[in-house]
């Protein structure tokens, strides 16, 4: 595939149309319904309800057109409705929606073991098992770990997100809104300090002495000896897009072997070409134990895995890993479809070009801003089509959530959808869909930087 997705034909023509009145009244009387029957709970960051989305467009029932900087949340990769996926899905439909895999069994669940154990990192023997969601692969991942180890504690990172079960909430960082009041959590995790190169008070500190930092830690803590698992988000997502220095991943990782600990690599977010690679941890050539996948593994469908040593994975007795809905042979259609379109296209090379488009405009922007005195982008990080911006107060590192609110705001009111995030509520996260054409982009970033500059 070119970089300038000349070669995708979509449905929907890939052009933001917003109306004056905003949100229109088929979106408001649907708020109105949902507030009577939906859990106050459930909050979501746009007041507008979708009728249909395709490449980096999404319509809503009141005809406008906004542009997709979300995915999602990293979900639709390939487009919300890549015409590979629809019709694998249309097809697995009309043969079973479920029978149930730990019943009776079904080639689809088989083949994605097959095509995960191919792409994930290593050469060694693998073995796969799929699941729903993230949160449920990362609790799987845990479970193998203690078994396989006979150990209980487990090593998290300051400004993780692992999701919102209760192990994953004791893995999460961040309290409000996934951890207040929901206690009390999992025990035996442990959490360490991660390597964030922005906001380091030693800004020289390599990866390898920042990986040394928390290695001395887990060691005095807990004990190596102890410790059945170390997971980390090669580039942490709701923390804020953080990507730790360079060597500090390789080290953790040759510490956990050294130590017979598993390192689970957690590429929820960040697995299936978004950071220009299959995987983040690929960018430093770390082969981890066992690797948690969801997200975009699937075009949109609930589905997750986990992928890693057949030593791991095989210790576990029969019946110990499963569940009811794991491994829908729908959504294993949908995911083997979504990676024929990810290699045919080849979107790790076009998340690649959309990392060089616009980290060059962010840069610029960062430049102009600086040079007029109000100097609020303090960093612009990521890989590929995971990338952000943080932002501060002028002249200092101050985190400014008030900024990143109001931008984030006035660009869904002029029709871009972007998403924040980060510890501090001060981070703008960029996820587009991976087949969104140059133009469609260059109009979102040029709507997101006529709202910082306006706020600023």
């Amino acid at each position: 595939m070119s970089t300038t997705a000349s070669e995708i034909t979509f449905r929907l023509e890939q052009k933001r149309r917003v109306q004056a009145d905003f949100p229109g009244p088929k979106s408001i009387a649907l708020t109105e319904r949902r507030k009577a029957v939906v859990a106050a709970g459930v909050a979501s960051a746009v007041p507008v309800y979708v009728a249909d989305a395709d490449g980096g467009i999404i319509h809503d029932v009141d005809g406008n057109s906004f542009i997709d900087l979300g995915s999602g949340i990293a979900v639709t990769s390939v487009g919300a409705s890549d015409p590979a996926v629809v019709g694998a899905v249309k097809e697995a439909v009309e043969h079973f929606t479920h029978t149930c895999f730990m019943v009776t069994p079904y080639e689809s669940y088989v083949a994605l073991a097959e095509q995960l154990n191919r792409l994930t990192p290593g050469d060694h023997e693998k073995r796969t098992v799929l699941f729903n969601s993230g949160a449920e692969a990362v609790e799987n991942a845990v479970k193998v770990a203690r078994l396989a180890t006979g150990r209980d504690a487990v090593v998290a990172f300051d400004h993780a997100y692992h999701g919102r079960t209760n192990l994953t909430m004791a893995l999460t960082a961040k309290a409000m809104p996934y951890k207040t009041n929901f206690g009390p959590f999992a025990p035996e995790v442990y959490r360490m300090p991660m390597s964030y190169p922005y906001r380091e008070e030693n800004p020289s500190i390599t990866g390898a002495e920042a990986a040394k930092r928390a290695i001395t830690m887990i060691e005095k803590q807990i004990g190596g000896d102890q410790v059945a698992a170390i997971i980390i988000e090669p580039i942490q997502g709701e923390g804020g897009f953080i990507v730790p220095a360079e060597g500090f991943l390789p080290a953790l990782a040759a510490w956990a072997k050294a130590n017979g600990v598993v390192f689970i690599a957690d590429e929820v977010q960040s697995g299936f070409c978004r950071t220009g690679e299959w995987f983040a941890v690929d960018h430093e050539g770390v082969i981890p134990d066992i690797i948690t996948m969801a997200k975009g593994i699937a075009g949109g469908m609930p589905l997750s895995a986990i992928t890693g040593r057949s030593d791991l994975l095989d210790a576990v007795h029969p019946g110990g890993l499963g569940g009811t809905y794991g491994g829908n042979p729908v959504a294993c259609a949908a995911a083997l479809a979504a990676i024929g379109s990810m290699e045919e296209y080849n979107l790790a090379g076009r998340a690649r070009h959309i990392e060089q488009l616009a980290t060059g405009r962010l840069q610029e922007l960062q430049a102009e801003l600086a040079g007029a005195g109000t100097a609020v982008i303090g960093d612009i990080r990521g890989r590929g089509a995971m990338l952000a911006i943080e932002l501060v107060q002028a002249g200092s590192k101050e985190p400014n959530p008030e900024l990143t609110k109001a931008v984030a705001a006035a660009c869904l009111k002029e029709g871009v959808i972007i998403l924040t995030c980060g510890t501090y509520g001060n981070v703008i996260r960029l996820l587009p869909p991976l087949v969104i054409t140059d133009d469609l982009l260059n109009d979102g970033l040029d709507v997101l930087a006529t709202a910082i500059k306006a706020n600023a």
